[in-house]
C-alpha cells in the first residue's frame, strides 16, 4: 500500500482545498533505521483515436514522456504519421523523490517549433496502487497551464488581538509564509519565485506579495503579513478571545506561486487556499501545505476527442527495515535450490501465488544471484519445464518461471557483454547517412550482419561466467531429456543468447543502455532486419531449411549464409565454448567494464575571460578504470579521473548554483560539479559512481554538501578551502560495480508480495490437505488444479514456514506504519 515518504506532503480527506503534513519527529531513531524506496515498472503500450490535424496531412509524429509531477524522466521513440501510435516501450527507475503525480504526456513533434502536448495522463501518487499490474485504457485529460503544478509551502497562521487608539478590540491575522520546496523548473532551469498572499472573504480581498527570489526551486521567503479582522460591532470583550463563528466561516488566506517573467507574462506555480476556521481551536497554526491547480485549472471540455493511452504500471514503495529482521525470510529463500523437489521450495511458490510471474522473478533473481545461488535454483527450475516438453523443436520457448529467470540473469549480468560485442556495431549503424540507408538498405544490412555475427562468434571469453555454468546445466538435461536429438544440446542455448539476449538488444538499444537515445526509423528497420538474421540462429532447425520456408521471399539470402558448413561450424563453436564449465579470464582484467554514458552539465574547471564559471554541456563516460567527459560520443577525452584517485560522490545542495540535480565528484584534484538531467538520472549515476569507487583507499569519511565561494563553504562558513567537511559521507554500498544488488530491499519486495497474495498461499495450503488425504481420482476440476503440487507433504510444510515468517515481520512493519500515520496528522506542526 502506498505512502507518502518521511518529509514527504500526505493527502488527508480532512483538508477542504489542500493538503498538511509535517515533518517526521527528528528523534524517532526507529523511523530513521527503515528506508523508504520507491520504484517503477511498465509499459507504454500504444494511443489511439488522437485528434487529427486541420487539413490535408492529418497525421502526427507522436512521442510519449513519463514526469514525476513537472520534471520529465522518460521519453518514448517517436513514431511517425500515425494517429494511433504503437509505442509497445518498457520502463524500469528508481524513484529517488517525492512526487504528488505520475504524467504520461503525449507530444506531437515539432522539428521547427516547440513540440506540442496533446494530451495527459495524470494519477495521483495515492491511486497507483489501484492500477498496479494491470493493462488499462485512459482518456487522454487536456494540458493546461493552470492545472500543471507541484511542490509545497511552508505555512504558520497567527491569531492576535489587539486594542485600537479609540478602545475597540480587533483581531489581526498574522500570515507567516516561512519557504516552497520542490517548484518546477521553468523552460529546463530554475524558477524565479514570488508569492501573493490574499485574505479573501465575501466582500474583501486583501492582497500582498513577497520579493522575488531568483533561481531557485525551493526559495526561503521567510516573510510575515498581517490583516485586520473586521469584528461585528455588537462584539464585546469575553474572557478568552475566540473568533466569533459568523466571521470566522467566511474568511480563508490564499497563496498564489508565480514565476517572475521579467518581460514575459508571469507563470502560474500553483495555489493553496486555508480557511481561517483552522485557527477556531487554537491560535497558532503551522503546516506543510501541497500546491493545488487553480480553481478553472479543470475546465470542461470533451475529453473523449483527445484520444486514449493504454498503459501498464507497478508502482512499489517497499520500507525496509535493518538487516536483522530479514535473516528468516531470507534463509528459507536460500534454502529453495535444495528443497527436492523445487516446486514444493519458498521460492517457486512465491511464483506460483503471484498474480504476475515477474513481480516475483526479479526479486529472487536477484537475491539467489547475490548468493551464488541462482545456478541450481535455476537448473532445477528448467528440469521442471522440460518434463513437460514433448518436442525438442520447442524446447525453453515458453514464458515459464525458468525462461523469465534466465532473462532476468542475462539482463542483470549481461551488460558489459552486449557492450563490447554489441556497442561498437550500433554506433556505426548510427552514424550512417539515413539517405544511405533508405537507398542501399539490403547491402548495409548484409554488411553489418557480416560484422554482427563475426564478432559475437568470438566473443565467448567475454561471456559471463553465471551465464556459461546456467548454459552447460541446460545443455547436459537436454541431451539427457532428448538423446536421439543431436542439435538439442545446441538449441538449449542457441534459444536463450541468440533469441531471448543479442537479437534483443539489437532491436532495442537503447532499453539495453547501448544507446543514449532512441534511432531514428530508417535505423530502426536496418536493426529490425539484422534482429531478424540473428533470431535465425536460436531457431537451430531454421539453418537447414529450405528458401521456401521462410515466410519473407525477401530475406531468403539473408538467412542463406548460414546454411553454409562454415557458419554451422563457427556458430557450434561458439556455442560448446559458452556452454563450457572451463575457467575463463574475466573479460574485465583484459579491458575495462563500461558502466555507463550520458550527456550532462558539468562546471568548468578553469576560469572564462570574464571571471565566472559556467556550465557546458559534456559526454559522460564511466568505465570501471576511469571517468571522463568529451565534447561529443566518440570524440577524445577533454578531460579524466582515474576510478583509483574518486574520494567521495555525493549531492550538492541546489543553493550553490541554483540548480537542480547536482552531484559533486570529490577526487584528489578540484571537486569536479554535475548537473544531471532529471531526478532519476541523477540517482543512477551517483550510484553506479559509489559503486565503483567504494573500495578506494582514502576515501572521505566527511565531505561539503555546497561549494567554496567568496573565500567560504556556503554550508558551514569555513574560510579555509582544505577545511574537513562538514557533514559525514553517504554510507557505502555494494562493492560489486557490475551487479547492484540490496540483498534486504529484495527480500523485503518478496516479503510484500506474499503479503499481497495471502489469500492464494492459504489456497494453495488447503490444496496440500486435499491432496493428502483424498487419494481418489480427479472428477472436476478444482481450486488446486492451477498450482504445481508435486509433493504435497512438504509443500504443506514449506508454507507453514512461510507463514510464520510472515506473521513476525508484520509485526515491526505495523509498528512502523503506526509511527508514520501519527507524525503525518493533518495540520500537525
Amino acid at each position: 500500500m502506498a505512502a507518502a515518504a518521511p518529509g514527504a506532503a500526505a493527502a488527508s480527506s480532512e483538508a477542504p482545498a489542500a493538503s498538511a503534513t509535517a515533518e517526521p519527529e527528528a528523534g524517532d531513531e526507529d523511523s530513521r533505521d527503515v528506508r523508504v524506496l520507491q520504484s517503477l515498472r511498465g509499459k507504454i503500450c500504444e494511443a489511439k483515436n488522437l485528434l487529427p490535424y486541420l487539413g490535408p496531412h492529418k497525421m502526427r509524429d507522436c512521442f510519449c514522456t513519463i514526469n514525476l509531477d513537472q520534471e520529465e524522466v522518460y521519453r518514448t521513440q517517436v513514431v511517425e504519421k500515425s494517429l494511433s501510435p504503437f509505442f509497445s516501450e518498457e520502463f524500469y527507475f528508481e524513484i529517488p523523490r517525492t512526487f504528488q503525480y505520475l504524467s504520461f504526456y503525449v507530444y506531437d513533434k515539432n522539428v521547427l517549433q516547440r513540440d506540442l502536448r496533446i494530451g495527459k495522463v495524470a494519477i495521483k501518487k495515492e491511486d497507483l496502487c489501484h492500477h498496479s499490474g494491470k493493462e488499462t485504457w485512459f482518456s487522454l485529460q487536456p494540458v493546461d497551464s493552470n492545472s500543471e503544478v507541484q511542490g509545497k509551502v511552508h505555512l504558520e497562521l497567527k491569531l492576535n488581538e489587539l486594542i485600537t487608539e479609540n478602545g475597540t478590540v480587533c483581531q489581526q491575522l498574522v500570515v507567516h509564509i516561512k519557504a516552497c520546496h520542490g517548484l518546477p523548473l521553468i523552460n529546463g532551469q530554475s524558477c524565479d519565485p514570488y508569492a501573493t498572499v490574499s485574505l479573501v472573504g465575501p466582500s474583501r480581498n486583501d492582497q500582498k506579495k513577497t520579493k522575488v527570489k531568483k533561481k531557485t526551486s525551493n526559495p526561503q521567503f521567510n516573510e510575515i503579513f498581517y490583516f485586520e479582522v473586521t469584528r461585528s460591532s455588537s462584539y464585546t470583550r469575553k474572557s478568552q478571545f475566540q473568533v466569533e463563528e459568523e466571521d470566522i466561516e467566511k474568511l480563508e488566506i490564499r497563496i498564489d506561486l508565480w514565476n517572475n517573467g521579467n518581460l514575459v507574462q508571469d507563470v502560474f506555480l500553483g495555489e493553496i487556499k486555508v480557511p481561517v476556521n483552522v485557527l477556531r481551536t487554537d491560535s497558532s497554526h503551522q503546516a506543510w501545505y501541497l500546491l493545488q491547480p487553480r480553481d478553472n485549472g479543470n475546465k470542461s471540455s470533451k475529453t473523449d476527442d483527445l484520444g486514449s493511452l493504454r498503459l501498464n504500471i507497478c508502482y512499489t514503495e517497499d520500507y525496509v527495515l535493518p538487516s536483522e529482521y530479514y535473516g528468516p525470510l531470507k534463509t528459507l529463500l536460500l534454502k529453495s535450490p535444495d528443497v527436492q523437489p523445487i516446486s514444493a521450495s519458498a521460492a517457486y511458490i512465491l511464483s506460483e501465488i503471484c498474480r504476475d510471474k515477474n513481480d516475483a522473478v526479479l526479486p529472487l533473481v536477484r537475491l539467489l544471484l547475490h548468493h551464488d545461488k541462482l545456478v541450481p535454483f535455476a537448473t532445477a527450475v528448467a528440469e521442471l519445464d522440460l518434463k513437460d516438453t514433448q518436442d525438442a523443436n520447442t524446447i525453453f520457448r515458453g514464458n515459464s518461471l525458468a525462461t523469465r529467470c534466465l532473462d532476468e540473469m542475462m539482463k542483470i549480468v549481461g551488460g558489459h557483454y552486449l557492450k563490447v560485442t554489441l556497442k561498437p556495431i550500433l554506433d556505426e549503424v548510427q552514424n550512417i547517412s539515413p539517405t544511405v540507408i533508405v537507398c542501399d538498405l539490403m547491402i548495409v544490412t548484409e554488411h553489418f550482419r557480416n560484422k554482427l555475427f563475426s564478432t559475437i562468434v568470438k566473443s565467448s571469453m567475454s561471456c559471463p561466467t553465471v551465464m556459461c555454468d546456467i548454459f552447460y546445466s541446460l545443455r547436459q538435461m537436454a541431451t539427457q531429456r532428448f538423446p536421439n536429438d543431436p542439435h538439442v544440446q545446441y538449441s538449449a542455448v542457441s534459444s536463450f543468447v541468440f533469441l531471448r539476449f543479442f537479437a534483443v538488444a539489437v532491436v532495442s538499444p537503447h532499453t539495453f543502455h547501448l544507446r543514449p537515445h532512441h534511432p531514428d526509423a530508417q535505423t530502426i528497420r536496418t536493426l529490425t532486419l539484422i534482429s531478424k538474421t540473428i533470431q535465425t540462429l536460436g531457431s537451430w532447425g531454421s539453418l537447414s531449411k529450405s528458401k521456401s520456408s521462410f515466410k519473407e521471399t525477401f530475406m531468403c539470402e539473408f538467412f542463406k549464409m548460414f546454411q553454409e558448413e562454415g557458419y554451422i561450424m563457427a556458430v557450434k563453436k561458439f556455442l560448446d565454448e559458452i556452454s563450457s564449465t572451463e575457467t575463463k579470464e574475466s573479460s574485465g582484467t583484459s579491458e575495462p567494464v563500461h558502466l555507463k554514458e550520458g550527456e550532462m552539465y558539468k562546471r568548468a574547471q578553469g576560469r572564462t575571460r570574464i571571471g565566472k564559471k559556467n556550465f557546458k554541456k559534456r559526454w559522460f563516460c564511466l568505465t570501471s578504470r576511469e571517468l571522463t567527459y568529451h565534447k561529443q560520443p566518440g570524440k577524445d577525452a577533454i578531460y579524466t579521473i582515474p576510478v583509483k584517485n574518486i574520494l567521495a560522490v555525493e549531492k550538492l545542495e541546489e543553493s550553490s548554483f541554483n540548480k537542480k540535480n547536482m552531484f559533486q565528484v570529490i577526487h584528489t584534484e578540484k571537486p569536479l560539479y554535475v548537473q544531471a538531467n532529471n531526478c532519476v538520472e541523477a540517482n543512477e549515476w551517483i550510484d553506479v559512481l559509489c559503486r565503483v569507487s567504494r573500495c578506494n583507499q582514502n576515501r572521505l569519511s566527511f565531505y561539503h554538501p555546497s561549494v567554496y565561494l567568496n573565500g567560504n563553504w556556503l554550508c558551514c562558513q569555513e574560510t579555509s578551502e582544505n577545511t574537513l567537511g562538514c557533514k559525514p559521507c553517504t554510507a557505502g554500498v555494494p562493492a560489486d560495480i557490475q551487479i547492484d544488488i540490496d540483498e534486504d530491499r529484495e527480500t523485503e519486495r518478496i516479503y510484500s508480495l506474499f503479503t499481497l497474495s495471502l489469500l492464494k498461499l492459504q489456497k494453495m495450503e488447503e490444496a496440500c490437505g486435499t491432496i493428502a488425504v483424498y487419494q481418489g481420482p480427479q472428477k472436476e476440476p478444482d481450486d488446486y488444479s492451477n498450482f504445481v503440487i508435486e509433493d504435497s507433504v512438504t509443500t504443506f510444510k514449506t508454507i507453514q514456514q512461510i507463514k510464520s515468517i510472515i506473521e513476525k515481520l508484520d509485526e515491526p512493519h505495523e509498528k512502523y506504519r503506526k509511527k508514520r500515520s501519527s507524525s503525518a496528522k493533518y495540520g500537525s506542526k
